[in-house]
């Protein structure tokens, strides 16, 4: 009995401390906006969503991306397209 509570003793002793974890730190607005960029790109039905993609032929979309062509679908494309307030938005999830 006693050689089990030395044991048991020892073992705590030199187990490693157990670090309690506290919650991620929060995401910078640089990365958020590049989840929504992300997001964006993705859920994009075509080719071409930004200009510095690639087409299925392998060049670049340039002017024939979705981005460069007026009215229809908007992707976002640079960080300056997120405004403030879709930064709110990602942060209020």
């Amino acid at each position: 009995m006693k050689l089990r509570i030395f044991t048991l003793a020892l073992a705590i002793a030199c187990a490693p401390p157990v670090l309690a974890k506290g919650p991620p730190p929060p995401l910078s607005n640089a990365q958020i906006k590049t989840a929504l960029i992300r997001e964006s790109i993705s859920s994009y039905p075509g080719n071409c969503p930004c200009p510095y993609n690639t087409a299925s032929n392998g060049s670049s979309c340039g002017g024939r991306s979705a981005y460069s062509r007026g009215g229809g679908y908007a992707p976002l494309c640079y960080p300056k397209d997120v405004t403030a307030d879709m930064v709110a938005q990602y942060r209020a999830r």
